[in-house]
């Protein structure tokens, strides 16, 4: 979907200012409404997105002002419900609801996944409503990411993806959550045990009194 995805936000300005800094600009594409409807989620979107646990949504306010919120939860919170969909349930939280407020007034969305530990990054942009849990139990029950958590799922935001482009992993620090630390701790822990009683055993043996003739 990357051809579709410049050509929704490849403006002039951005092709100027390419002119100015590299000597040249990325050719223009056609025009995004000359596009066919977006191609669905591929199989490596799909994957990357549904082992997310954390994703940045800017929504865009009344006033003209980006709204940028990080969104989170257990592994796999983002959930893709169709072929071009993807979801997940919004908590209760400071009760600003400023990213609510914002899909009143404009459905248009830009969402960020980030894999820091392999710098992996892939941008959407789309179509996204907040749906009242109250009005969709079923919908909220599907995408609560933990039943212990299905009581504070107020909302659903559901976002019909336009287009998506992958980013390459420069500048991203690579950083690694409790699990993946415990993970590698444990694939590391047998054969350090296993290394450390064949250290103690030659160990004993080299300063065991030795019997005399």
């Amino acid at each position: 979907m990357t051809d579709r995805y410049l050509a929704e936000v490849l403006t002039p300005a951005a092709r100027a200012a390419q002119q100015r800094y590299y000597g040249r600009s990325l050719p223009a594409l056609a025009p995004a409404d000359d596009y066919e409807a977006p191609a669905p989620l591929g199989d490596d979107e799909r994957a990357f997105l549904e082992a997310r646990d954390s994703v940045y949504l800017a929504t865009v306010g009344a006033g003209g002002w980006p709204y940028v919120q990080h969104r989170g939860g257990p592994a796999g919170f983002l959930k893709v419900v169709g072929e071009r969909r993807v979801a997940f349930a919004d908590l209760k939280g400071n009760r600003q609801l400023i990213s609510t407020g914002n899909l009143a007034g404009s459905d248009k969305v830009a969402l960020l996944a980030i894999d820091q530990a392999t710098g992996g990054r892939l941008k959407l942009i789309g179509h996204a409503q907040a749906l009242d849990a109250r009005e969709h139990p079923a919908l909220a029950d599907a995408v609560c990411p933990d039943p212990a958590l299905r009581r504070r799922v107020e909302r659903v935001v559901t976002i019909d993806v336009v287009a998506t482009s992958w980013n390459c992993p420069s500048y991203i620090t690579p950083r690694f959550t409790k699990g993946e630390v415990q993970a590698a701790l444990d694939a590391q822990r047998a054969p350090l045990e296993r290394r450390i009683a064949e250290l103690e055993a030659r160990l004993g043996a080299a300063t065991r009194p030795r019997a005399r003739p």
